[in-house]
């Protein structure tokens, strides 16, 4: 089997490094990538050498897409900036390749339903990779929420707050996609992982209010803070979410009728009161960050292989996009936007 890797950026080569975990030398890996500039990497982001990554990992690479697409390769990893992955994965759908997309699945909706249509009518598989949804902690407030022992949804809080300069030690922040308009950045976009865990736990909303802008003295052209409201068929859903803090912070809480959920997403730990009585109280010793991408690349696989079906559709992924993309409009013109 042959694996195309678009991008062998931080993300691209932590995809590269799972996979070479779980497949070994039985999958072949070609890369096309633009920048070479992004040095190896280790798995908590240091830099091993200031280049290598292609020799390390036993990859072909090419500097045109064409050219590594004429390779036939089975599947696809698209993992270069927001901005680029819908070109990018319609390409590779249009030369039979199945998809992994990074979130978010692009930063506006040109070319989504195209990409859908072209999926369905090659009956080729999709996955939009959010690693959150392979976390043992959301999994188990999916499992509470699902059983109704929680009672009646009240309210939700939910925030997460990161220190920009801090993600990639390596480089210049304000080169990031994640700092930079035109490459589909900013903080909404950017840290759509809480609007797609949202949507997961909750369904969609019919309304989104937003307020923020850039506050924070980065010198980014893009939002470094957000304040979103939603409203999810009547339960006020609250989302927080900034570049700036330092100690970073994910956590959300659910208020029901009888009961109190908390979840510390980094620490992480879930605690319950029911009845104002601690019922659930839950850490997540051993942990590690790296479980969830080999969680979900594990997933992947499966999907290809036939044996599962993938977690995060395309459809899927243009819903927590449409959200992002609603927050992103309130914010710029200050109104309510109606989802439908």
């Amino acid at each position: 089997m042959r694996c195309l890797v678009v991008g062998l950026g931080s993300i691209g080569q932590r995809h590269v490094r799972n996979l070479r975990t779980l497949c070994g030398d039985t999958l072949e890996i070609i890369a096309f990538r633009v920048r070479r500039d992004t040095p190896l990497l280790s798995d908590t982001m240091g830099v091993e050498a200031a280049d290598g990554v292609e020799q390390k990992y036993g990859i072909r690479g090419f500097s045109e897409l064409d050219a590594a697409l004429a390779e036939n390769p089975d599947f696809a990893l698209i993992c270069n900036p927001s901005s680029l992955h819908v070109p990018t994965a319609l390409a590779c759908a249009r030369a039979g390749c199945a998809l992994f997309i990074e979130k978010p699945l692009s930063d506006d909706l040109t070319g989504v339903n195209a990409l859908i249509q072209t999926c369905e009518e090659r009956g080729l598989l999709a996955f939009v990779a959010y690693q959150w949804r392979f976390h043992p902690l959301l999994a188990r407030v999916k499992e509470l929420l699902d059983s109704g022992e929680l009672g009646q949804i009240a309210s939700v809080q939910a925030e997460v707050g990161e220190y920009l300069p801090g993600w990639h030690p390596y480089e210049d922040y304000r080169r990031m996609y994640a700092a930079r308009r035109d490459q589909g950045g900013g903080v909404i976009l950017s840290q759509i992982h809480e609007m797609d865990y949202l949507y997961w736990l909750f369904g969609m909303p019919g309304r989104v209010m937003a307020m923020g802008g850039t506050r924070g003295g980065l010198g980014i052209d893009v939002e470094d803070t957000a304040s979103i409201l939603m409203d999810f068929g009547g339960i006020p859903v609250h989302l927080q979410q900034d570049y700036l803090q330092r100690p970073g912070r994910r956590a959300f809480r659910i208020v029901t009728g009888s009961a109190v959920v908390v979840a510390d997403l980094l620490a992480p730990r879930l605690t319950v009161f029911q009845g104002g009585v601690l019922s659930v109280d839950e850490g997540f010793e051993g942990f590690t960050r790296n479980q969830m991408f080999l969680g979900e690349m594990r997933h992947f696989l499966d999907c290809l292989a036939g044996a599962a079906r993938p977690a995060v559709t395309l459809e899927q992924g243009a819903i927590s996009l449409r959200m992002a993309l609603a927050a992103r409009e309130s914010l710029r013109t200050g109104r309510i936007v109606d989802l439908g």
